[in-house]
């Protein structure tokens, strides 16, 4: 066992990213099942359906679970009424003060991660009496930290800083990419792209498809003027570019973003018009897999990756 093992009382160090649109209770359920830990996405979710979902997963699984919540988004104080009521005990937080909602997660029994994207944002985390930190770099997709730091600079800055256990998001979808990581300084692992491409993803199949074509290049980093987010280059994000050739205000933008634009791509499969999420690491996403055996796959790649290190030869 490790510290993130010990922590979430899980077999394995993996993290299923808490994706919006993508993290229902059927991908949470099965990754916890697997052995890891699984997260139901509450940032596209009401009030209601994710109570409904954690109920879901409750019957789903016995093994531990938990709830992304990013602290930007409204109803905030409903949803955290929810995960109360219904017992849960893990919850990861992003997109907002830390400081807001930890001490009333703590009281009520509640282990607290809080994602960062910079080893300041990591000691305020820190700070704030969260349990442990997800330090997420430049490679990951969907929502980013405008600092474009990648996780290989990332996570040894943020564990020189850190005493709290500390796990590595971005650009992470193997065994190999798990090793690298730990070797870095990370006592875990958030995996993201990874499993929006699982069988379980509550993505259109439209989106996964769409995953296993991408290619190194085919995402960038955008609309940094309202909230980073890393997308699949379709019709919608060269929309975006060429609006920013006409220095557009931030009103502009949001009147090119619309509503629902993450919903149209991801979950109704809008291919040309929708909001595609998805990050560096696609590249290597080749087929559309059952949670299990993605971690499965993991862990053995990871241990032939690990003694294949050990048994070099620098002669």
């Amino acid at each position: 066992m490790n510290n993130i093992t010990k922590l979430f009382k899980i077999k394995y160090p993996i993290i299923q990213g808490g994706m919006i649109w993508n993290s229902g209770y059927k991908l949470a359920s099965a990754v916890s099942n697997a052995g890891g830990l699984g997260l139901i996405g509450a940032g596209s979710m009401y009030p209601e359906v994710l109570r409904e979902h954690i109920q879901k997963c409750k019957k789903a699984t016995s093994k531990p679970f938990g709830v992304n919540v990013p602290m930007l988004y409204p109803n905030i104080e409903e949803i955290m009424k929810i995960i109360v009521d219904e017992g849960v005990k893990i919850v990861f937080t992003s997109a907002g003060n830390p400081k807001t909602w930890t001490s009333y997660l703590k009281e009520n029994g509640i282990t607290v991660v809080h994602v960062v994207s910079s080893s300041v944002f990591a000691l305020k985390a820190q700070d704030a009496g969260v349990d442990a930190i997800v330090a997420e770099g430049f490679e990951a997709g969907g929502h980013n930290g405008r600092e474009e730091t990648t996780t290989l600079t990332l996570i040894p800055m943020v564990k020189e800083k850190i005493t709290i256990p500390l796990i590595a998001a971005g650009g992470i979808a193997t065994g190999r990419g798990m090793l690298a990581v730990m070797v870095l300084g990370a006592d875990g692992v958030q995996v993201g792209s990874r499993f929006a491409a699982s069988l379980e993803s509550s993505a259109h199949i439209n989106f996964k498809e769409t995953i296993l074509n991408v290619k190194e290049g085919d995402t960038q980093l955008t609309l940094k003027e309202l909230a980073p987010v890393r997308l699949i280059k379709n019709k919608f994000y060269q929309d975006v570019q060429n609006l920013y050739e006409n220095c557009p205000t931030k009103e502009e933008l949001v009147a090119l973003l619309g509503r629902a634009r993450a919903k149209r791509g991801m979950f109704e499969g809008d291919l040309i018009e929708g909001e595609l999420e998805i990050g560096q690491i696609a590249g290597l996403i080749h087929e559309i897999k059952p949670a299990e055996a993605i971690i499965q796959e993991m862990i053995t790649d990871f241990e032939t990756a690990r003694n294949e290190v050990m048994n070099f030869d620098y002669n």
